[in-house]
């Protein structure tokens, strides 16, 4: 396996926008804290979750995003593991989500930006400050967010065999343990 390093440095060669990086460092902080509460390797996890979009930027198209990374990834020797639950995590690509790792990257995709909207609206911009009810009130509100897709939220959930308060509680502690990384610490506001 490779370093988070190595990972690092794959995903800025390929993205550049801020954003789409900020949105990298949130699922793999989400995914290592699935890793540690399901007894995985919060490593491999959290690769998994930093290099899942990271042919996004410069391949975003269905018949591009997750397959030129898939080939990048495989020449690059990451385990088919990862390459597999990457690629899943695009559900256009209509892959069957049946490891623990395909279902975790799936499940925190969407709702990684949907909780970093929410702090970004809030006056401090500090994630610390985000509750479980406003992040469910929020989903509610259609206008909110328009480019998260809910279904994938609820799908993903349902998936992983957690409930929603539950998976957005182990979302929103994962990002504030990070969120001088994200801008969402309040500090920068």
């Amino acid at each position: 396996m490779k370093t988070r390093a190595e990972a690092l440095q794959l995903l800025k060669h390929y993205t550049k926008s801020e954003s789409l990086l900020r949105h990298a460092y949130a699922v793999e902080a989400a995914c290592r804290a699935y890793a540690k509460k399901f007894g995985e390797d919060a490593e491999k996890w959290g690769i998994t979750g930093l290099l899942h979009d990271f042919d996004y930027e410069m391949y975003p198209s269905k018949e591009e995003h997750t397959i030129v990374g898939a080939r990048i990834l495989a020449e690059q020797g990451y385990p088919e593991d990862v390459i597999y639950a990457i690629r899943a995590h695009a559900s256009y690509n209509h892959l069957q989500r049946d490891t623990q790792l395909s279902k975790v990257v799936f499940a925190c995709d969407e709702i990684c930006g949907f909780v970093m909207a929410v702090a970004m609206v809030r006056p401090t911009k500090n994630l610390a400050e985000v509750e479980v009810r406003s992040v469910k009130k929020k989903l509610k509100d259609k206008a909110f967010a328009r480019g998260v897709n809910r279904d994938d939220v609820y799908l993903g959930v349902e998936e992983l065999g957690v409930s929603l308060d539950e998976h957005i509680a182990t979302v929103i502690g994962a990002l504030a343990a990070i969120a001088p990384e994200l801008g969402l610490d309040g500090v920068s506001a």
